[in-house]
């Protein structure tokens, strides 16, 4: 009998102990909860920094949603370059849109496009998929998880050249998002890549095309909205 009570509960303290570690990796999600409840209040004084930890760890604790897998990894640098660099594609990306609304008009041509990203990890596909989201431009329609896959609805891409241009557009975001809090794995595969040079940038972008059809997608893609149009 004692046997048994001591091998039942050790799949339970067990569980207990995996619980604790991944409420204390869950600090990223602390820091954002906090600092979110202190915008709300617009007040960053140390009493509302205190209180607003407080209702991050009770809503950690009382939902008991799903643990975000956090990587364990964050440069500081890095993230503030991805902030700067992303904040000036946003400036970059609207002026676009804008030029495009004003000259090309109703005659500008869209097209869906399929970007394969280097990670699979859950946290890295949902940043750089909320990343190009807030780009004006492009919106994701559609992710295929299996594959680490975006689709997006793209502006003003006429050409293979200009879809070729988005998807490296895109693993540049990703590839600055996982310098800034990617895993060790994906960031010695970036590091890889930047040494290697631009031809392996060239092969993704290849299989990505031959992979998803895509080299005949968008423009098939294209023509069908521009006759929707006419």
């Amino acid at each position: 009998m004692s046997d048994t009570t001591e091998s039942s509960a050790a799949p339970r303290y067990r569980h207990t102990i995996e619980d604790q570690i991944s409420l204390w990796s869950q600090w990223p999600t602390v820091i954002g909860l906090t600092l979110l409840w202190c915008a709300l209040w617009q007040d960053f004084r140390p009493g509302t920094l205190l209180i607003g930890l407080a209702v991050a760890l009770f809503v950690l604790w009382a939902f008991r949603l799903p643990r975000v897998p956090f990587p364990g990894r964050m440069n500081l640098w890095y993230t503030v370059v991805f902030t700067v660099v992303f904040l000036w594609k946003i400036v970059l990306a609207s002026i676009d849109v804008a030029r495009d609304a004003i000259v090309k008009g109703p005659n500008i041509i869209n097209s869906v496009v399929a970007v394969r990203l280097r990670s699979h990890d859950d946290l890295i596909v949902t940043a750089v998929g909320h990343a190009l989201a807030l780009i004006p431009g492009s919106l994701v329609i559609d992710v295929d998880r299996p594959s680490s896959t975006l689709y997006l609805h793209v502006l003003d891409a006429e050409n293979q050249e200009q879809v070729d241009a988005f998807r490296q557009a895109s693993l540049s975001i990703e590839a600055r998002i996982i310098r800034a809090i990617g895993s060790r794995e994906d960031y010695a595969l970036v590091r890889a890549e930047d040494q290697a040079g631009d031809g392996v940038i060239r092969r993704h972008l290849e299989n990505t095309a031959s992979d998803t059809g895509s080299d005949a997608g968008a423009d098939a893609v294209s023509e069908a909205e521009k006759g929707d149009r006419a």
